[in-house]
């Protein structure tokens, strides 16, 4: 079965064609950054209009790559949430036009399940069951994952997610959207003695989240080290890998009793800010501690992208699953509402 995956979540435009026999044979991503580095985070109407722009000529450029023609796609699998809505509609509607011109089987697939399968895409690929972190600009998860479909949230943000904690400490630091990037590059050139900001609720038993708090105690740093308004670039560096240690610390600590808690011995981390160098390092070190093994996906299938939709959408699309004559965009929508399927299908 050949899938058309389409992404339009955010600020991501990602196309891709995946085969279940062949794996990915074609993708395009389109980023908007440049487009919202002007007003320092994703503006939603701004979102959508590009999306609009960009998701018919990038469709084109992958089939093109694949060297594939209407009659040999098999199915649509688009981002149906959660996200902006406004960006969601234009994926929707793209993919559901498409599949009935086309006359085949389209899917509105939940965007953090393809972040969550993403590592399955390559070929040290994890095996059910295993622990996932789901860790984003929007969402700050630990999931028990016994099988496609099967998911139970056991851990998660009671506030700002960890991606959006980066982007607002980048803010503060005046360094530009987005924010994660930013801070791991400054957080390379800081002295790790100076400064030591709060790891928190891990003083408390459970697997929940919350970084409201400690972006508050940056920006108290922040503020009792400027001098004539501004604070000097070592300061900046330092308070950026204070931060992103305290981070760190925090989900690996909470991912610890994860494995321990559900007595599993393989952790997955996805999301954009599973990309970040130093959160894979300690994972890894504390999973090797526990006994158990870390999967990831590569770079280019951490942030949004097409490929981990048009798996996604493959998946349940084999096993049967398709839209009703619904429209589906929903900006809110809980992993653990999706229905199991049974087996992953090779």
């Amino acid at each position: 079965m050949i899938v058309l995956g389409i992404e339009t979540s955010c600020d991501e435009t990602g196309i891709a064609l995946y085969d279940s026999k062949s794996g990915i044979l074609a993708e395009a991503l389109y980023s908007q950054i440049k487009l919202h580095q002007q007003f320092g985070g994703v503006v939603p109407e701004l979102a959508s209009r590009d999306h609009i722009r960009k998701t018919l000529p990038l469709i084109r450029e992958v089939m093109v790559q694949a060297n594939c023609k209407a009659a040999d796609i098999d199915g649509v699998a688009y981002t149906a949430g959660p996200g902006l809505a406004g960006a969601l509609l234009v994926g929707a509607s793209i993919g559901r036009a498409i599949g009935m011109t086309w006359n085949v089987p389209t899917l509105g697939v939940h965007h953090m399940e393809g972040h969550l399968l993403a590592p399955l895409l390559e070929a040290d690929a994890p095996t059910f069951p295993f622990v996932a972190l789901l860790v984003s600009g929007g969402h700050t998860q630990l999931v028990a994952v016994q099988g496609i479909g099967q998911y139970q949230v056991i851990g998660e943000s009671l506030d700002d997610a960890a991606g959006e904690a980066f982007d607002k400490v980048a803010k503060l630091l005046g360094l530009e959207y987005p924010g994660g990037p930013q801070i791991a590059r400054l957080a390379m050139q800081g002295t790790a003695a100076r400064f030591k900001f709060p790891r928190p609720m891990t003083n408390r038993p459970g697997l929940d989240f919350s970084f409201s708090g400690l972006k508050t105690f940056v920006l108290t740093t922040v503020q009792e080290h400027r001098v004539d308004g501004l604070v000097d670039p070592q300061t900046k560096a330092d308070i950026a890998h204070a931060f992103q240690e305290a981070v760190v610390a925090t989900l690996s600590i909470k991912c610890k009793r994860a494995l321990q808690q559900t007595a599993m011995k393989t952790l997955v981390i996805a999301g954009g800010v599973s990309a970040n160098t130093r959160l894979r390092e300690e994972l890894g070190l504390m999973a090797a501690q526990q006994n158990a093994r870390l999967y990831y996906p590569k770079l280019q299938y951490c942030t949004d992208n097409g490929a981990m939709i048009a798996y996604a959408g493959c998946q349940r699309l084999l096993a049967g699953q398709c839209d009703d004559l619904a429209f589906h965009a929903r900006p809110r929508w809980s992993l653990e509402t999706l229905p199991p399927l049974q087996a992953v299908p090779l």
